[in-house]
């Protein structure tokens, strides 16, 4: 009997959407080749990570073992499958692959890193193949919201992997390659040992609709609307980009788009020739002289970002343009959970202005990029695997989709990320566990979750800050009294006082009262100004505040 397995271990991507870092491994336990399918980031709120810019899987485990890894694949150009290539890529050091529209977007991402772009290699779809250690990969296309997508065929000694990739069953998507039942027929028909497959909308029971839907009742608003229209969408939702656009060209009114992630998301679908017939744009500049009831922007942001166009339109004006009553904004988007909150800002100070705010509750201008359940089952039925492994979505949906899988007659399994599962054999088994979690994207710099500079910036937030200065002499007396300085506090105490001088009197009497031994001990006495000024905040204002102290002792020549 052969002592080589097959693994499966989720990085990223098992429990969440967003963050997709998926690893396969072929061989001796312990020594496994290994190959990372997609590598992603999702993006952080000021509620669990204030102030940083993006999340990544946390890959040390991998980095360990990256004289075993293969290559990085990728399966399509949306952030939360290739957003982290460029910022961890020199962790790992291995070839990526990518079909044309992918690879020319990774490599930005690489260039923006500062990493070589060439180590990104465009690979065609099936039947070219490529050959990493004990792995066949091809690509197969499939329908999503983006040019180019792919689903996997990955070949092992130990059995044929099917890897769905995000994916829809449209076969009218606009831009990119329409769904394939015939090919994804094929493929089943060769025998899959186990199907990854995509869980994002298992708990929807419709089918899902056409991207083809919306051309009509996006055409109709562009011509009943009276000002000038916003519409927002996914930055990488090219075939929406293409939708809003056509349909604002038949209403007679200029296409103008704005932010940086969706030109430069326009101009690589061009420059890949997919995005051949898109109508001409004008520049922010131009569309100032146009007037308002001929012009659409087409805006990112749909999230609520706030650094995006949709929330500086909502806050006043982005790049001179502004909004103003009788105008309309249109969310041709979904709102991912856990952004409701930044979106409501949005629609509620754009509603403050008079802008009528457009979103889909009534199914008429957004579809989704991902399968409901009625195609999730077709996908079963098409593929026919031994087992189906629910990935990308929270874990309630991939325990869903184990629970479908199951009524089906497929054995299946919820592998959460870090959980490692062995394929080898006709039934999945969950066999052990490889440490993983988050890393913060923090201005330029990676940091991890435990390091606890995210956790000090949510102590602040909450109980604000005071940074106490005392300054002693070589007799360990205080050259004047102490000061304090306060940050995220009310200025104001009890009795109309200022709360930084009723912390410095205080501080001043402990000192007063400490024994030379306090005095002399940077340990002690710190914890004792550090008590003072937290009893002081709590008596007057009711708040906890982070402390930070500085004792300077000043000798003499």
């Amino acid at each position: 009997m052969s002592k080589d397995r097959l693994i499966y271990i989720p990085l990223g991507g098992a429990g969440e959407v967003g963050m997709n870092a998926y690893v396969f491994g072929y061989g001796p336990k312990g020594r496994e080749r290994l190959i990372l399918v997609d590598l992603g980031v999702t993006f952080a709120d000021m509620d669990s990570s204030p102030g940083v810019d993006l999340i990544l899987p946390d890959i040390t485990w991998l980095e360990e073992r990256r004289d075993r890894l293969e290559a990085i694949i990728i399966t399509h150009a949306h952030e939360d499958h290739v957003g982290a290539v460029g910022l961890l890529w020199d962790k790992l050091q291995v070839p990526v692959y990518a079909r044309d529209f992918t690879a020319r977007i990774a490599r930005l991402k690489m260039q923006d890193a500062g990493q070589d772009p060439q180590q990104v290699i465009t690979v065609g779809k099936a039947p070219e193949a490529l050959e990493l250690g004990p792995f066949r990969v091809q690509f197969f296309p499939v329908a999503h919201s983006l040019p180019e997508a792919a689903g996997l065929i990955i070949d092992t000694p130990a059995g044929r992997i099917v890897h769905s990739g995000d994916f829809k069953a449209d076969e009218t998507p606009g831009v990119g390659e329409p769904h394939d039942p015939v090919l994804l027929a094929e493929i089943g028909r060769t025998g899959v040992k186990a199907l990854f497959c995509d869980s994002t909308n298992v708990m929807n029971e419709n089918p899902g609709r056409s991207e083809a839907t919306l051309n009509a009742p996006i055409a109709q608003l562009m011509r009943d609307a009276k000002g000038m229209v916003v519409a927002t969408t996914f930055a990488s939702n090219v075939a929406r980009l293409k939708t809003l656009a056509v349909a604002a060209q038949e209403a007679g009114r200029s296409v103008c788009l704005m932010g940086r992630a969706m030109l430069r998301m326009t101009q690589v679908a061009k420059e890949a020739g997919i995005l051949t017939d898109f109508p001409d744009t004008v520049s922010p500049e131009e569309a100032k002289s146009i007037p308002r009831e001929n012009l659409l922007l087409i805006v990112t942001g749909s999230q609520g970002e706030r650094r995006a166009a949709s929330a500086q339109l909502a806050r006043g004006n982005y790049m001179g343009l502004s909004m103003k009553e009788g105008d309309t904004f249109l969310f041709s988007s979904m709102t991912i959970p856990g952004n409701e909150r930044d979106v409501g800002r949005v629609v509620n100070a754009l509603s403050e202005m008079g802008v009528d705010v457009l979103d889909n509750a009534a199914r008429l201008y957004h579809v989704s990029g991902h399968a409901n359940r009625p195609d999730l089952v077709a996908m079963h039925d098409l593929i026919a695997p031994k087992m189906l492994i629910p990935i990308h979505g929270e874990h309630r949906m991939m325990r869903e989709h184990a629970k479908l899988a199951l009524s089906r007659g497929m054995r299946s399994a919820v592998v959460p990320n870090g959980s490692v599962l062995d394929l080898t054999d006709d039934v999945p088994g969950l066999v052990d566990e490889v440490p993983t979690g988050r890393v913060y994207l923090d201005g330029s710099r990676l940091i991890g979750a435990m390091d606890g500079i995210i956790r000090d910036r949510i102590r602040m937030a909450i109980g604000g800050h005071v940074f106490v200065t005392l300054i002693l002499d070589e007799e360990n007396e205080a050259l004047g009294a102490p000061w304090a300085e306060i940050a995220g506090l009310r200025a104001e105490a009890r009795g109309g006082k200022l709360l930084n001088e009723v912390i410095e009197a205080e501080l001043d009497e402990f000192v007063a009262r400490a024994g030379h031994k306090v005095l002399a001990d940077d340990d002690k006495l710190n914890d004792g100004l550090r008590r003072v000024v937290r009893q002081v905040v709590m008596e007057e204002i009711g708040k906890k505040p982070e402390v930070t102290i500085v004792v300077s002792r000043m000798m003499n020549d």
